[in-house]
């Protein structure tokens, strides 16, 4: 990842993260979605099966702040951004994912929050998913 030019963060296996802050993100959220990606069992074992969690196959996270996500294109041209959350706020929910992360033993290298980033990622395998943590709260 850079930004200016400048390389700022990489990893080597392991997780790219682009994670948004919604504006009705609920209290537990942040610590059930960072169960959920750690313990998450999609790296291949030595058989080839995917069955092994981030640390089992020794991977890290690359998170990338990204409000965009939050993007409604549903009516007119241009995309609202109307439920993200509010910028200090979404730092906040951004960092404190990272740190539950850090918590479960998940090493986190942590995107520049408000920049123009250059990501590059290989996407080695078939696996891309779309986790939204509202839906993995326990009501």
């Amino acid at each position: 990842m850079r930004v200016q030019g400048e390389t700022i963060q990489e990893i080597g296996g392991g997780l790219v993260l682009l994670v948004g802050a919604g504006k009705d993100d609920r209290e537990g959220e942040v610590d059930r979605l960072a169960e959920k990606i750690a313990g998450l069992r999609i790296f291949e074992d030595g058989d080839g099966k995917m069955n092994l969690a981030l640390g089992d196959a020794g991977g890290e996270v690359l998170l990338i702040p990204n409000f965009t996500l939050y993007g409604d294109v549903r009516r007119g041209r241009r995309p609202s951004w109307d439920s993200a959350a509010a910028p200090d706020v979404a730092f906040e929910r951004v960092e404190a994912l990272a740190s539950a992360l850090e918590e479960r033993g998940v090493p986190v290298r942590r995107g520049a929050f408000r920049e123009h980033m250059e990501v590059e990622l290989l996407n080695d395998g078939p696996v891309t998913l779309v986790l939204d943590g509202s839906e993995l709260v326990r009501s």
